[in-house]
């Protein structure tokens, strides 16, 4: 899936990443967990099988940056009375129009289109029966293409979200804040719903919490309005966030706006993460004769990871070391990049000059990286440059198109998280 990146004269050492990497990539592909899941006209879980065709009718609903992969497989296992597909507005999903309902939203930003699609969530799960059954399909992304604000405007939510992603909160924190100034997310949106379902889910969130992913449309929520309200706090927002907004969350706080709800209605199972890649990769790495590390759920400033990464990368007596996770990035500058671009280029600043010479590579699974076209990037020891003046102004992405290194694969239609390389060699 990996194609040569920008301006590389591949090696022996730059190939073996990409190799590796390719592995990671190929195993996201959130159709490949269905099959285990998915028969024809069946559902398989763990220690059960419902049969479907004890139902009056049959529902899909899908959602996220996967949404339309996964149900265009689901669809020719199971005879669905009716569907609603909510996905990113590239994504274009083969699908008979006389039974199921697109919709083109916004990510990573919410548009007029997530609304609706959220008024479209509501109004669909009321026309359920009791004999009826909902399959859902939900992946990363869904946050953003589908809303229903609670007493705020659509704009004023647009703008919560530009705030904390710019911010430096992680996911949790993020989806924290966003189910409580919705009417759907948290548990919400299924806690009317008439008759039985099952939710089946592509994680994007570190440890796999099913109350971030998608903030936990289907799952339930174990934070509170105070947990908001001190996330504001944290990372000094208060004043920049609208008074409507901290308007919902204090009266939340004081109990006049009832709280998510706190059990699932639903099962609801990870199908698809990190730690799927991560494993795929690891064997491939050992199957090259490399003495490898792992190292799972990499989250946290992005300086923090790179200073951890890099002191594992000088100490290990591991030759390859394969991570994966989602570090934050706290943006300062007005340059181009994203945090595996970033990430790489700070790896590079701390490991050149040593006495082993290090290839190191990050990518993200939906192969888009911040502001930028490209999925991550790659870049060895072996050159000697000067990064530091780009990082200054989060530019990390103008360093690897000046030098090369840079990925770009396209839209995916998968996500779970990034993950990475970094190969020692002499």
């Amino acid at each position: 899936m990996i194609k040569k990146p920008s301006k590389l004269t591949l090696n022996r050492n730059s190939r073996k990443v990409l190799s590796i990497l390719d592995e990671g990539l190929s195993s996201s592909h959130s159709s490949l967990p269905l099959k285990k899941h998915i028969l024809q006209n069946k559902i398989k879980l763990s220690k059960s099988r419902i049969d479907l065709k004890k139902f009056d009718n049959i529902f899909l609903i899908a959602l996220g940056k996967s949404a339309g992969v996964m149900s265009e497989f689901a669809s020719k296992k199971i005879n669905f009375t009716k569907g609603l597909v909510i996905v990113p507005s590239h994504v274009k999903p083969k699908l008979k129009k006389s039974t199921f309902k697109i919709i083109s939203a916004g990510h990573p930003l919410p548009n007029p289109s997530s609304l609706m699609a959220g008024k479209n969530l509501v109004s669909f799960l009321n026309q359920t029966g009791k004999n009826d059954f909902v399959l859902f399909l939900i992946s990363g992304g869904g946050s953003a293409l589908s809303v229903l604000p609670n007493s705020i405007s659509l704009r004023e939510k647009i703008l919560v979200n530009e705030l904390l992603i710019r911010s430096g909160a992680n996911i949790n924190e993020i989806a924290c804040i966003r189910k409580h100034l919705s009417l759907i997310k948290g548990g919400q949106l299924i806690q009317k719903m008439n008759c039985k379902g099952v939710s089946l889910l592509v994680s994007d969130v570190i440890g796999d919490d099913m109350g971030s992913i998608s903030s936990g449309l289907t799952y339930c929520d174990n934070s509170t309005f105070s947990d908001a309200l001190k996330i504001i706090k944290k990372f000094s927002l208060q004043k920049k966030m609208p008074r409507s907004v901290m308007s919902v969350l204090n009266s939340g706080q004081k109990g006049k706006i009832p709280e998510t709800p706190k059990k699932p209605l639903i099962k609801n199972i990870v199908i698809l993460n990190n730690s799927t890649c991560l494993s795929k990769m690891k064997i491939k790495s050992k199957s090259m004769n490399l003495k490898t590390q792992l190292i799972p759920n990499i989250a946290g400033n992005l300086n923090q990871v790179t200073n951890s990464l890099a002191s594992k990368a000088l100490n290990s007596k591991s030759d390859c070391i394969i991570f994966g996770g989602e570090p934050t990035v706290t943006v300062t500058g007005t340059g181009k990049g994203g945090r595996n671009q970033e990430l790489v280029l700070r790896l590079y600043e701390k490991l050149k000059d040593k006495k082993f010479n290090f290839t190191i590579a990050s990518i993200g699974t939906d192969g888009i990286d911040g502001n930028t076209k490209f999925a991550g990037s790659i870049f060895s020891t072996d050159f000697q440059y000067d990064g530091k003046t780009y990082l200054k102004n989060n530019n990390s992405s103008s360093f690897f198109k000046k030098y090369g290194g840079l990925f770009e694969i396209g839209i995916t239609q998968n996500n779970v998280n990034d993950i990475g390389v970094i190969l020692r060699h002499s």
